[in-house]
């Protein structure tokens, strides 16, 4: 078997008013990422991750924020569209990790609807899909809640 490793890392800043989407899902905050698409910072990462594995460039190049076909777009429709091109080219997604570095709200109420949400974008078992939370303890642009960054890997194989 061919196995592959992807790395991902995404950051977005926060601000007032907008929706807080974060694995798929919407969490209630006062605060929400500023972006052109829905501004999934967790997703984002992972279709990083997937793409390096696979040699593929990033999510800029295959959805370009200056794409007003992109604007505003769920970011689920994303990640499936990146599984779909691992797949063209005979690779399958093994498991996705990834660390969400976020002062507030707490996170681990929302752990597994992210699971839940990614590994059916992806078409995985949620057993193959980690999300984790961490805070900064108040230190850096996270713990001052002026933004949040999520660390991705990801493993693609050939059967």
């Amino acid at each position: 078997m061919d196995f592959r490793i992807g790395h991902g890392y995404d950051v977005h800043a926060l601000r007032e008013g907008l929706r807080l989407v974060l694995g798929g899902i919407e969490i209630p905050h006062e605060k929400g990422c500023v972006a052109h698409s829905d501004g999934d910072v967790v997703i984002h990462a992972v279709c990083d991750a997937l793409l390096g594995a696979a040699a593929l460039g990033d999510i800029g190049l295959h959805f370009p924020d200056t794409s007003d076909d992109f604007k505003g777009i769920d970011s689920k429709i994303l990640l499936r569209r990146v599984v779909a091109l691992l797949r063209e080219r005979g690779y399958e997604v093994g498991n996705i990790d990834c660390t969400i570095r976020m002062q507030r709200p707490k996170l681990r109420p929302h752990i597994d609807a992210m699971r839940t949400a990614m590994a059916e974008a992806t078409g995985i078992a949620a057993d193959r899909v980690s999300v984790k939370a961490t805070t900064t303890e108040r230190l850096g642009f996270e713990g001052r809640e002026e933004g949040v960054s999520v660390s991705a890997v990801a493993l693609i194989f050939r059967p």
